[in-house]
């Protein structure tokens, strides 16, 4: 009788588990003996209580730096504007560039923040701060929204991941920092693609099974003399994969069933599709989807380059919004648009803009936020903010309050530091309807 165990996996298949075990499913072995992280009750905010907060968020983030004044927060008639026009929306008072003119007929839906300034003009020291309200650290880790909105809340799902990086980035920011492994979002290249090697190929339901009992039986004087709840973490995981591994909702990652018209409305790009999958997702009852679009770096040729990049961000966001509004999901799924940086104001001798923290402009939607706002000023020539200064934190404790995460809860790392979801930031509440 051939013995099964000589039967050798499928390399793909091995692969999915080990990225499960240092990701979504788990916690990593080198982490799995950390100290557990406790939470006490942080300094009261005085906040009025969040009541029908929204259940998930779809965080698009714009990296390298998005140019407010070509994008949400034009200066018609200053030279510093340069070639780019600002059109009307479809609420009074509200000018945006002509490069987005689709998502001119969503500022309904949206809060676009004019007043956002950060301390950080470097790319990676900024979209860390963005991600996680914390000046970056060689020591420590600090979680995203994310993260922290699965470590209060829990997922809503248990066959699918509790968080998905959409982009072909290679360093993830507001992570699971010092929290378990299991906060880490799982990471999609391409949103087309599906969830690689999470299927079981070459192997038979009866072998793949006493597989896994001789591991447990291996590990079962390990577990009994490590009782620890870190090891019952880690060794749970391989349940979580399995499970995942046969569920039915795996198909969510699958777009070839959404409809040709509806991919086609979302863009045929990656970023458009990436959107388009952050919807299904959102609509398994994801927590968290963050879905990425590079190349806002502009130093040169700003104006070639930003109406293509706009283009993209007009279409997909456009065709998002609606969407959700359309399947009666805007209200329990906050948007979330966000960079590390603005860009200067005053146009370089290579017809750029170079960075600039001191004022940009971010987005939100959804999630009880009000529409057809156009919250805080930066002066005519876009230059410095002028009223309603929103700094990162701010911004984040905005998003975390719309999550139901409480501002107020410490939660301790490892070694004993107390860190809040957004610092020092407090919730923007004239953004809330």
């Amino acid at each position: 009788m051939r013995n099964p165990l000589l039967n050798a996996d499928e390399p793909n298949r091995r692969r999915f588990m080990a990225t499960a075990a240092k990701t979504l499913l788990g916690v990593g072995a080198a982490r799995a003996f950390m100290p557990n992280a406790g939470a006490a009750l942080g300094p009261n905010l005085g906040l009025p209580g969040r009541a029908n907060s929204a259940k998930s968020v779809i965080y698009l983030y714009m990296s390298g730096g998005m140019t407010h004044m070509d994008t949400f927060d034009p200066k018609v008639g200053h030279e510093n504007q340069g070639p780019t026009k600002a059109i009307p929306t479809n609420v009074d008072g509200i000018q945006i560039s002509e490069y987005l003119p689709q998502l001119a007929n969503h500022a309904d839906k949206m809060a676009i923040v004019r007043s956002m300034s950060s301390t950080a003009g470097a790319h990676q020291q900024a979209n860390y701060l963005m991600h996680t309200s914390y000046d970056m650290r060689a020591t420590i880790r600090h979680p995203g929204v994310g993260a922290w909105l699965q470590k209060f809340h829990g997922r809503l799902n248990p066959n699918l991941p509790g968080s998905v990086f959409i982009g072909g980035s290679s360093r993830i920011n507001g992570g699971s920092g010092f929290f378990e492994s299991s906060y880490e979002p799982l990471t999609i290249n391409d949103p087309n693609a599906g969830l690689k090697n999470s299927k079981r190929r070459g192997v038979s339901q009866e072998v793949f099974n006493h597989r896994l009992s001789l591991a447990e039986s291996l590990d079962a004087d390990f577990h009994d003399q490590y009782d620890l709840k870190k090891v019952r973490a880690y060794t749970s995981m391989y349940d979580d994969a399995v499970r995942i591994m046969t569920s039915e909702d795996l198909e969510v990652f699958d777009l070839k069933k959404e409809d040709d018209l509806v991919r086609e409305t979302y863009g045929e790009n990656p970023f458009g599709q990436g959107c388009l999958l952050a919807r299904r997702l959102v609509e398994h009852d994801m927590r968290s989807v963050e879905v990425d679009l590079g190349g806002w770096d502009m130093h040169n040729n700003t104006f070639i380059a930003a109406p293509e990049k706009c283009a993209i961000l007009d279409q997909a966001l456009s065709a998002l919004l609606a969407d959700l509004n359309k399947r009666g999901m805007l209200e329990d799924t906050l948007v979330v648009l966000a960079t590390e940086f603005g860009r200067t104001p005053r146009i370089n001798q290579n017809e750029g803009r170079d960075h600039f923290p001191a004022a940009f402009s971010c987005v939100l939607a959804g999630g009880g936020i009000k529409g057809g706002l156009a919250y805080g000023k930066t002066s005519d020539d876009g230059e410095k903010v002028e009223d309603k200064l929103v700094k990162v934190e701010d911004f984040n404790a905005t998003i975390a309050y719309a999550l139901g995460i409480p501002l107020d809860s410490v939660l301790y790392s490892p070694s004993k530091r107390p860190f809040t979801v957004s610092h020092k930031g407090k919730p923007v509440l004239e953004l809330f309807a």
